[in-house]
């Protein structure tokens, strides 16, 4: 009986493997010249974490969250982050029903599945404060009652990284909520041929309809799927080495400990750790290899480094100390 269960439960892992193979082929369909960044907007979700979407305007930011959400079975809430904006608009806040004389908490634009915060550096700290109890603890309190989150939750937050009047920069708190922080460049010119078709005949036949909604329990197993991929002993020491690195443990790595304030916390990681999970389960593999860690070390390792003032005058880049780190640092 056991062993048919194995067979079955095997089954159901194969059948969702599939199923988000395909979703994936979709999503790169609509997302063309942005295989990458669809891939690893799957490893977030199928992580249970957040995404940080930095990219110049009109390279389908916002398109990116909303094809993702629009193919699962959920709410979807787009916020615009403006420098008015109060952490009441959205979190809800409490108002004051006078035919039943008491208070009623009316929920915000939070309360939902799939949330896109767009340009949520437009917002003042305060705002911004306001994603950081919903991002890690999945809950929302007002007054005296906390509001327990449904499951899924993802925030997809989107910045631009080339005007900066009238901007608050993350703090890095906030910042390291998000399980990746994911860099999306212009197109070469024959991706941007299959991108200017493909709005050509979005505009005339509108969007395409996804064939299924990944609904909410298939996710839920397809997540529970991910933490049964299996980490070996040598990969967890290789990610821990490539963390420690960027505090000059064991000792000091020459371009990378000179050019950082502040390094990366034991969440770096633990996220490391469970986005190559998700990476290779969506690969089709129950095994991380290294190759996922490298892969996946400059999207979540980049915010949670603090860069010092030297590197910043000098114009060095947190991608580029983490290419050091992963030249320097041997794989065993």
């Amino acid at each position: 009986m056991d062993h048919e269960a194995k067979e079955q439960g095997g089954t159901n892992v194969s059948a969702l493997q599939e199923t988000f193979a395909e979703f994936r082929d979709r999503l790169q369909a609509g997302m063309v010249g942005q295989s990458r960044t669809v891939l690893n907007i799957l490893v977030a979700l199928l992580a249970d974490g957040h995404v940080l979407l930095e990219g110049a305007p009109g390279l389908a930011k916002t398109r990116m969250a909303r094809l993702l959400a629009e193919s699962f079975e959920g709410v979807f809430h787009r916020i615009q982050f403006t420098p008015d904006l109060l952490p009441s608009d959205l979190t809800g806040s409490t108002i004051y029903d006078q035919r039943e004389h008491r208070f009623d908490f009316q929920t915000g634009p939070l309360f939902g599945n799939f949330i896109l915060a767009d340009e949520i550096n437009r917002a003042p700290a305060k705002v911004q404060s306001a994603l950081l109890e919903a991002m890690e603890e999945r809950q929302i309190t007002a007054g005296k009652t906390s509001y327990p989150l449904e499951q899924p939750f993802c925030v997809i937050a989107t910045q631009n990284p080339i005007e900066h009047e009238g901007t608050w920069e993350l703090p890095q708190a906030q910042l390291d909520r998000f399980l990746l922080h994911l860099v999306i460049n212009y197109p070469v010119s024959s991706a941007e041929r299959k991108i200017l078709d493909l709005a050509m005949r979005e505009a005339a036949e509108g969007w395409a309809t996804p064939p299924h909604l990944i609904t909410k329990g298939e996710l839920a197993e397809a997540r529970r799927s991910v933490l049964a991929v299996h980490v070996a002993e040598p990969v967890r020491d290789y990610v821990v080495r490539l963390v420690a690195g960027t505090r000059g443990d064991p000792g000091p790595i020459e371009g990378v400990g000179e050019h950082l304030s502040h390094p990366v916390s034991p969440r770096g990681s633990i996220s490391l750790v469970r986005a190559a999970q998700a990476r290779a389960w969506l690969i089709g593999r129950d095994y991380v290899v290294p190759e996922d860690i490298g892969d996946l070390a400059p999207d979540v390792l980049r915010h949670r480094v603090g860069l010092s003032y030297r590197a910043e005058a000098e114009g060095i880049e947190a991608s580029e100390i983490i290419d050091t780190l992963l030249e320097r640092i041997p794989v065993i």
